[in-house]
């Protein structure tokens, strides 16, 4: 059987199938203190949390849409629908789940996932979780992995209230305004102190409605001494309508506690994805990034980690590939307000066929943060004349006994690494294959998705396909 070599022959079924619409219910487009209070309604919220809606939305449309990124223009909220209901109340066996609901998953790899290599599973279809379940051995060491909703009225209520948007506030930005009004769905995970869970946690997330949106919030607390792999999955098919992903991701790590987010975001693109993510790091403390932006029309996604305590340390490996017709802008934050802090950012992205990528990469060290270390380092792939690649640093140093650095590289592909592979008894379009596998090995590496392997063989086509 012949090798796929190039983008336009790979099968993306895999991602791109769409269901009929079977939708309990949907809230009409737009966006309305009546259609924030009817979600509201619809989620029983507590009274604290209506409010927190209602006030978001206020913030929301006092703020101004961001002028200084890729245009999101195409975008119309007043198109947008906030909240769609599936037609299936959350269940905790696999069996139970609606055969249309649970064919999209298996398609996507998530009963095997969670049968093989996962400590536990929470998959959610639009607005709504609509599977989850944990091992009873994980469950035993009293770890807590919920959705977010029964969090909010179980035993952990106080917990959640005392952190829900507390890193990311709704006046950080518009879209986080947006998350705060209309949010739904998502997860929650509580690891007690000292436990250790040896094999990951995921979440995957599917939009399937045209016009939609989805808002979930997550929500992670990693207690002293504990250890956590939690693994995010996204994906949605293509529509000829715009569609929107504002979701919230925040991180807690506390004293000498240890997390690792992996995220996969192969959203199609139609999708703009305008998501938020902080992490906070108590002393002694890790957060651990690994990102993958394989779709969308436009992305504004920028995680940010806050090492709040003495000797908390951050590293980010990611990788974007910005095809036709995609603008993304992507990047990292990172703040040292603490002695004896590190970071260590490492990214790559690869534009082709008028892509356009730009990385933007901040490092703030205030005064106290004495002893910081910090390396930025960001490669770009250009895979022809008519892609583009951007690069912009920005650096606020306070204190003069930090040590920080910053490198990016920006080329093409070599004809004298190409003529030597052909050299070698590669035909050139495996020799550009190969240059681009080879760049963004290891960062692909790291993505720890065995458990879909049609996931990763997808990445990997893509970058063998990117010789256009």
């Amino acid at each position: 059987m012949r090798e796929k070599s190039y983008v336009e022959d790979i099968d993306r079924s895999i991602y791109d199938f769409k269901d009929d619409e079977k939708d309990a219910y949907k809230v009409k487009a737009g966006l309305t203190p009546e259609i924030v209070q009817k979600i509201s309604d619809e989620k029983k919220d507590p009274a604290w949390m209506q409010l927190f809606r209602l006030h978001s939305l206020q913030i929301y449309n006092q703020t101004p849409i961001p002028d200084w990124g890729p245009s999101i223009e195409g975008l119309n909220m007043d198109d947008i629908v906030t909240y769609v209901r599936p037609n299936t109340k959350m269940k905790a066996k696999w069996s139970d789940v609606p055969d249309d609901i649970k064919n999209t998953f298996e398609r996507l790899g998530i009963p095997q996932a969670e049968r093989k290599s996962l400590a536990g599973v929470g998959a959610q279809y639009d607005s709504e979780l609509v599977y989850h379940n944990v091992r009873a051995e994980v469950a035993a060491q009293g770890v807590v992995y919920t959705d977010m909703e029964s969090a909010l009225h179980g035993e952990y209520a106080d917990m959640v209230r005392k952190h829900f948007m507390k890193l990311v506030k709704p006046t950080d930005h518009k879209f986080a305004a947006l998350h705060g009004a209309v949010w739904s769905g998502g997860s929650f995970v509580y690891v007690p102190k000292g436990v250790s869970v040896e094999i990951p946690l995921q979440s995957y997330f599917r939009l399937n409605a045209p016009g939609a949106g989805q808002f979930e919030h997550t929500l992670i607390i990693v207690d002293e001494d504990a250890d956590l792999h939690f693994i995010e999955g996204c994906s949605a098919p293509k529509y000829n309508v715009a569609n929107l992903h504002a979701g919230c991701v925040e991180l807690f790590v506390g004293k000498n506690a240890r997390l690792r987010y992996s995220t996969i975001e192969n959203w199609s693109k139609n999708m703009y994805n305008l998501n938020t993510k902080r992490a906070q790091v108590e002393e002694g403390g890790k957060i651990e990034w690994v990102s993958g932006s394989f779709g969308s029309h436009v992305s504004y996604l920028y995680p940010m980690s806050v090492l709040k305590g003495r000797g908390a340390k951050m590293e980010f490996t990611g990788i974007t590939f910005a095809g036709k017709g995609q603008n993304l802008d992507t990047g990292v934050k990172v703040v040292h307000s603490a002695p004896d802090t590190s970071s260590y950012i490492n990214t790559k992205s690869i534009s082709k066929d008028g892509g356009i990528s730009t990385f933007r990469s901040s490092v703030s060290a205030t005064k106290a943060a004495k002893n910081t270390k910090s390396a930025v380092s960001c490669q770009s792939l250009m895979l022809d004349d008519i892609s583009r690649s951007d690069t912009i640093p920005a650096m606020d140093i306070r204190t003069k006994d930090a040590n920080i650095g910053h490198e990016a590289q920006i080329g093409s592909i070599s004809d004298e690494a190409v003529f030597y592979l052909m050299s070698r008894g590669m035909t050139e379009e495996d020799a550009r294959a190969c240059i681009v596998s080879g760049f963004a090995d290891d960062v692909s590496k790291e993505l720890p998705l065995e458990y879909a392997v049609e996931m990763n063989n997808l990445i990997r086509l893509e970058m063998k396909g990117s010789i256009g």
